[in-house]
């Protein structure tokens, strides 16, 4: 084995360590996992038959509008679970006591992302298999199947890293909370999650039209759906737009949460 693939394997050794002692927390505090659980089934249930009584969408049933704006959405929130659990090991002495351990510190964060990824991607799955039962009938093949899968991935990624470095910012966990909650619930609905960008009025259209939040679910409407949605240049071009804001979140985000991590 060469000496350049030692520290690698040592990185790679740590960060699967932490990422298990990530899980070994659950069945002790297993709360954590409300808003990957039971979050996404009550906002399936509440926004399809509440929403879906009252708004009809020409030309689709609303099942297949709003299960692929839910995936986007819970993409989204990521943001506040990273952040939340990303908190909670600052402001509890956990990173401390990391940081006395002969331990990589790129690992221990690389850690935290890995690990909230794999939960948010419970969560999608619950959206998925609900969604599924409830009547949502994607209608991608085998290639869009794939294409999804890599979107979502990227996207959790994305908003994982931007969690975690919010949570590194806040000063304690009901700061991130609501701070998060600020951020993406407004963005969200303005997004066409729930109703067409194109019939609200001039301001939320606007807002609408440029929501990073709004690529995420065009993207993925497009992708399972085959639906276009018209108006800004990024819901015409739903998957750039979606990459190109993934890759700029995480660009971004990345090096200050890393310098961040290094200065506290």
């Amino acid at each position: 084995m060469t000496t350049a693939a030692l520290p690698s394997r040592r990185f790679l050794s740590e960060t699967s360590l932490l990422v298990g002692r990530s899980f070994r927390m659950i069945p002790r505090v297993p709360e954590r996992l409300l808003d990957v659980t039971l979050q996404p089934i009550v906002f399936t249930l509440l926004f399809l038959y509440v929403f879906g009584s009252a708004i009809h969408i020409p030309g689709v049933r609303y099942q297949d509008y709003l299960l692929p704006g839910l995936l986007g959405q819970q993409l989204a929130f990521g943001i506040i679970g990273a952040g939340v659990a990303t908190a909670t090991d600052f402001h509890t002495g956990v990173i401390d006591r990391f940081r006395s351990l002969p331990v990589k510190r790129l690992a221990v964060i690389t850690a935290q992302v890995v690990a909230q990824v794999l939960e948010q991607v419970l969560g999608m799955t619950i959206v998925i298999v609900l969604g599924l039962a409830l009547g949502w009938r994607p209608t991608f093949g085998v290639g869009g199947f794939f294409e999804l899968v890599a979107l979502v991935l990227l996207g959790l990624i994305a908003f994982t890293w931007f969690g975690v470095l919010l949570g590194m910012m806040v000063r304690s966990t009901d700061a991130m909370q609501g701070l998060g909650f600020s951020i993406v619930f407004p963005l969200s609905f303005l997004a066409g999650t729930f109703v067409p960008i194109a019939g609200m009025a001039l301001v939320p259209r606007v807002i609408g039209e440029w929501d990073p939040i709004s690529a995420l679910v065009a993207a993925v409407r497009h992708v399972s759906q085959g639906t276009d949605a018209h108006g800004s240049w990024q819901l015409e071009h739903p998957v750039v737009a979606m990459v190109a804001w993934c890759a700029l979140i995480i660009g971004v985000t990345v090096p200050l949460a890393l310098r961040r991590f290094s200065r506290m």
